[in-house]
């Protein structure tokens, strides 16, 4: 009989745990009213940005945007999303921010967007100015452009998909040898192996300490980075060496992040160090949503251990950060650590409001597809 009651009230316990757990349906509404709210704000895509000075709508922050846009019509596919990404990527004649001379990463993240309408349409108009550039920068002996671990992100999918789509090697070993460059070289190597988790950049290794006295790992900064590891695995194949040793750092993070999860579900903006910039961030912790589901949907983390973590962080976010019109708070705004853009609060409109709604769709886009799973 206690054998039985035991059973009964451990059902019961676990009940309300698996009532919480979101639907598809539900996450793609709140995916499609962040989307929603942002388009309609932001109704002509050719429009350039205004914070402190005029930028190009083709910057990196807007980039980000459309990799979720992206991300969104592949599992809802509406004309209008297409419509408003090539609008966008037409005034910009589908052309790296600066030029096909650029080597800042930053100015070609558009290119993944780029490469992405090329595939679905095979019009090389689409894809041309990318290849130049790229091609360009490989040209080069130089290897250490990527010197803040952002960079990874905006950049190295660029080069996996020039490798899936031309099928040429040499576009994925020379992302390789930049990735090795910024990973073990910059600054002494920005991937700290022992904690699973990247320095930002130089000027965070140690001897750099919070005021606490532990590591300065930026959330958002590492978010880039496993958003980069999934976004370039995702075009090659799983048994080649260099997609196992991306695999090998993707588990190490996700392992690493686990540990640091706050109990809201939400990730600190200092991921170790909450005394000194703790509190709710959006963006990055977008990031690890992302970055976790696709691992588990892959069969890469174990499902006992890193589904409540997607849980919990999808619903810190859809009930804490999205508010009822599609506005994101709680997003950092940009700069290069966890002191910006201080205080990150509910109702405090980052000062670019895209690059959050684009970490948010890729995030809600991968937890729709992992919940379509069970």
């Amino acid at each position: 009989m206690n054998k039985i009651l035991t059973f009964v009230a451990a059902v019961a316990i676990a009940l309300p745990a698996v009532a919480q757990t979101a639907t598809q349906a539900e996450v793609l509404d709140a995916a499609r009213n962040a989307n929603d709210y942002f388009m309609a704000k932001y109704a002509d895509p050719t429009e350039p940005t205004n914070v402190k000075k005029i930028r190009p709508s083709s910057l990196w922050t807007r980039a980000v945007y459309y990799e979720g846009l992206m991300a969104l019509y592949g599992i809802d596919p509406k004309n209008e999303y297409i419509d408003y990404t090539d609008r966008w990527a037409a005034f910009h004649k589908w052309t790296p921010r600066d030029g096909t001379s650029t080597r800042d990463a930053d100015n070609q993240c558009c290119s993944q967007t780029y490469l992405d309408r090329f595939v679905m349409t095979g019009d090389s108009a689409m894809m041309r100015p990318t290849m130049e550039n790229i091609r360009g920068q490989m040209a080069e002996t130089k290897l250490g452009y990527w010197t803040w671990i952002d960079a990874i992100q905006m950049a190295m999918p660029v080069y996996a998909q020039m490798y899936k789509i031309t099928g040429d090697k040499a576009y994925i070993d020379h992302a390789m040898d930049m990735y090795h460059w910024s990973r073990n070289e910059c600054g002494g190597g920005l991937f700290n192996e022992a904690d699973g988790l990247w320095w930002r950049d130089a000027d965070y290794v140690p001897p750099y300490k919070e005021k606490d006295g532990k590591q300065c790992y930026w959330s958002r900064g590492n978010g880039w980075v496993l958003a980069a590891l999934v976004r370039t695995m995702d075009q090659m194949k799983p048994r080649g060496k260099v997609y196992k040793e991306l695999k090998k750092d993707f588990t190490a993070m996700c392992d690493a992040l686990a540990k640091c999860q706050r109990e809201d579900g939400f990730w600190n903006v200092s991921l170790v160090s909450p005394a000194t910039y703790g509190g709710k961030e959006t963006s990055g912790t977008a990031l690890f949503l992302y970055g976790i589901s696709w691992g588990l949907r892959k069969g890469y983390l174990k499902e006992s251990q890193f589904r409540p973590v997607a849980d919990k962080a999808w619903k810190a976010i859809a009930t804490e950060a999205l508010h009822r019109d599609g506005f994101l708070g709680y997003v950092q705004g940009t700069g290069k650590d966890p002191s910006a853009g201080q205080p990150v609060t509910y109702d405090k409109v980052s000062d670019f409001e895209d690059f959050g709604v684009g970490c948010f769709l890729l995030g809600a886009t991968e937890y729709y597809k992992l919940l379509g799973d069970d």
